[in-house]
């Protein structure tokens, strides 16, 4: 059985989520630092822009991915019970899936063009 986030891969899948989420951060940092918002709506129309809500999709989906691949790893080197283990992946799956669902709505209601 081949595991689709194994070895390299999942190694890799690390390194290209931790570098994404850290470009994006400094960016939005960088931003907030020379150009604050001065209210809410400034900040909602920012986040609303198009390449901006995309980088913030890809950044959650970079967060929950490198959350999936760092806690599946130490499940599977720490729990040793294939029962409990089992149902704690199934567990953070379910959970990660509800974040993922979660940062869906916010990110894409409520902004220009959304879905109200």
């Amino acid at each position: 059985m081949k595991k689709a986030f194994s070895g390299l891969r999942a190694w890799l899948v690390q390194r290209f989520t931790a570098v994404w989420m850290l470009f994006f951060l400094l960016f939005v940092l960088l931003h907030m630092a020379l150009s604050p918002p001065g209210s809410y709506d400034e900040w909602r129309d920012w986040v609303g822009l198009p390449l901006v809500r995309f980088g913030a999709t890809l950044f959650f989906l970079s967060l929950l991915l490198h959350a999936w691949v760092g806690l599946r790893d130490v499940l599977i080197d720490y729990v040793r019970a294939l029962r409990l283990r089992f149902i704690l992946l199934a567990a953070l799956c379910l959970a990660l899936v509800g974040l993922g669902l979660w940062v869906v709505q916010v990110l894409f209601r409520g902004w220009p063009g959304g879905p109200r």
